[in-house]
């Protein structure tokens, strides 16, 4: 009896110890599944552009990415936009979080409710908010680059803000305060303790505005005018039969993505 009490104490013990390890991978499995079809999807050679279903398999899609016509341009123009409204929104956003967490000023408690604003406030509100901006302002007729920059630099701000501003409220004030007793003077501090420390929030939020502005649909198509991002010619592709192709993209930035990551991850360890 006692080893049959023993044998079930050791089973519950293992399952207690490893029920949570397996349903996050359960987890996991779900959330990455798409992908995996995603991926999957890229090397298939249908019978059909209409049909879904993997027919073959076929290195022809990666061999000829540009095959369908203007798919590339619409690839080009959403990279161009992304890094550009990256760029945009994370100098802005990294300055307006400093200000925010490092000083006090009147407004502060409004300017932290308005910066919530954008990310709680649902898509088709703000891009018809920013159509109706532009068509008042007389940019109506010139919709295309710069007006979905501008829209991409106003959503994307927020994430930014966010982020950062959560990284410097972790951030310890005693290893500033550590390297101006060092004789470090404001610039000096900023350069070599704040900025290293507070890099990789920024990082992570430049890398969340790019998937952002890669992504959006919604507000681009309000106010792209006749430019064309990739996330609309697959809403447009889809209206004749989605070419394999766009698979080959997504299963392509998505391999970026994980390299990134997986990259810095490496760095941090052998810096650690």
């Amino acid at each position: 009896m006692t080893t049959v009490a023993s044998g079930r104490s050791s089973i519950g013990k293992w399952i207690g110890d490893h029920l949570i390890m397996g349903i996050g991978l359960l987890v996991l499995l779900y959330m990455f599944t798409p992908i995996f079809i995603v991926v999957l999807m890229s090397f298939n050679d249908p019978a059909s552009r209409i049909g879904y279903s993997f027919d073959g398999f076929t290195l022809h899609n990666w061999l000829n990415p540009c095959e369908p016509n203007g798919m590339c341009d619409a690839v080009v123009l959403s990279v161009q936009i992304g890094l550009a409204a990256t760029l945009g929104a994370t100098f802005l956003g990294t300055l307006m979080a400093f200000a925010l967490v490092r000083h006090r000023f009147r407004g502060r408690a409004v300017a932290n409710v308005f910066t919530f604003l954008p990310m709680a406030s649902p898509e088709i509100v703000m891009g018809s908010s920013l159509l109706a901006l532009f068509v008042t302002a007389g940019f109506a007729g010139v919709l295309g680059f710069w007006t979905i920059l501008v829209a991409h630099i106003m959503f994307c701000l927020s994430f930014v803000v966010v982020t950062v501003k959560a990284r410097l409220a972790g951030l310890d004030p005693r290893l500033e305060q550590a390297a101006m007793d060092l004789y470090a003077n404001e610039w000096q501090t900023f350069r070599r303790v704040t900025l290293p420390l507070v890099f990789p929030g920024i990082l992570a939020a430049a890398l969340l505005s790019f998937s952002l502005s890669f992504d959006d649909f919604i507000i681009t198509n309000l106010n792209s005018g006749q430019a064309v991002t990739f996330p609309m010619y697959v809403w447009g592709a889809n209206q004749r039969g989605i070419p394999p192709q766009i698979n080959v993209i997504g299963t392509a930035m998505f391999l970026i993505a994980l390299i990134t990551v997986l990259a810095g991850e490496l760095g941090r360890r052998r810096r650690g």
